[in-house]
């Protein structure tokens, strides 16, 4: 008798044990889900925060990959993305055919965005990079402001906008 009431013990605590862990884990699953689908746009988030930080450094073109003295907008993104391990091509033109297509109302913090502008623009070729800001604002550098924020939804980059690829 005395045994039969051990083993009944013994299966009620290794079911209550066993129900509790899957519990446990059913709870934490889309937890973990969610901070794993949060994690791009985390990363996206803090490529941006990081290219603020160069608020104002001079635009020039051609600007070597290896200073932060100047930048010109290729090489701005390809440094800013190098800290959070991503490795982008130096120009451009180059940079528009890496990662994946994002559609302009999909856009999210650390999304590439690619227009046809400036002296060599002819409304097809890519000649301008920028980081999407979120809120429709874009961080890149050019011209006499350097390193800026600009709204992506006015004036010239509402014109000459292209394309978009996330590379995060």
């Amino acid at each position: 008798m005395k045994f039969n009431t051990l083993i009944q013990k013994v299966v009620t605590v290794g079911l209550c044990a066993t129900i509790g862990f899957g519990a446990v884990s059913m709870i934490n699953a889309p937890a973990a889900q969610a901070a794993t689908a949060s994690v791009s746009s985390t990363k996206g988030q803090n490529v941006v925060n990081y290219g603020k930080k160069f608020m104002g450094t001079p635009y020039k073109f051609g600007a070597s990959t290896n200073t932060t003295k100047n930048f010109d907008c290729s090489s701005f993104m390809k440094y800013i993305f190098k800290k959070y391990g991503v490795s982008l091509p130096r120009t451009s033109a180059a940079q528009s055919k890496v990662g994946k297509a994002v559609s302009k109302a999909n856009l999210k913090p650390g999304d590439l965005v690619f227009f046809s502008s400036g002296s060599r623009a002819n409304g097809k070729n890519v000649t301008h990079v920028a980081v999407y800001a979120g809120n429709g604002k874009i961080l890149h550098t050019y011209g006499k402001p350097g390193v800026t924020i600009s709204n992506l939804n006015s004036g010239n980059w509402k014109k000459t906008y292209l394309k978009a690829r996330r590379v995060l």
